[in-house]
């Protein structure tokens, strides 16, 4: 089996989706495609045009993983942000998801060391990562690279579900 990364396109889209949405569907989540998910569907203007970088992971060419690495200033001690942002971080991971079929095949660790890497080469020190409370999984992988959780918010997607932050030095 040959597990490949590259930088996703709009020419990717359905691939993205498709990971993205079975483990939505897996637990439950609703899909809201012109809300929560609209980045989904416009990945260079939602990723590159802010100077982001959006990751498809591919099994023998089939699509089984995706990543997005999001740069912007360090967050300073005692500044509140709009946004809930992890004191000291310059960068975070989003959109991290394994398709159920590929899981146990080391893509969610590839795709983690894959968007470090590139974190790293950029200049970044110190990596934000939020997680829903309920991927269990996730968590472990995230420890295993280092990460420890130092926070907890409510996410902005339809659910409000709940979310631990972990910071993760680089």
């Amino acid at each position: 089996m040959s597990l490949t990364i590259r930088r996703a396109t709009n020419a990717d889209q359905d691939a993205v989706v498709y990971v993205i949405k079975a483990v939505y569907d897996e637990y439950g989540f609703p899909w809201i495609p012109d809300g929560y998910h609209a980045d989904l569907y416009d990945l260079e203007g939602s990723y590159d045009a802010s100077g982001d970088e959006f990751f498809l992971a591919e099994l023998d060419g089939i699509p089984v993983g995706t990543a997005a690495l999001e740069v912007f200033p360090v967050v300073p001690a005692g500044v509140v942000t709009p946004l809930v942002r992890i004191e000291g971080c310059d960068c975070s991971i989003e959109r991290l998801y394994v398709h159920p079929s590929a899981r146990r095949k080391r893509v969610g660790q590839s795709l983690m060391q894959h968007v470090m890497d590139r974190a790293r080469e950029l200049g970044r020190t110190q990596m934000e990562i939020w997680s829903d409370v309920t991927f269990l999984e996730a968590h472990t992988l995230y420890e295993k690279f280092g990460a420890s959780v130092v926070a907890n918010r409510l996410c902005d997607d339809p659910d409000e579900s709940p979310e631990y932050g972990l910071s993760l030095r680089l």
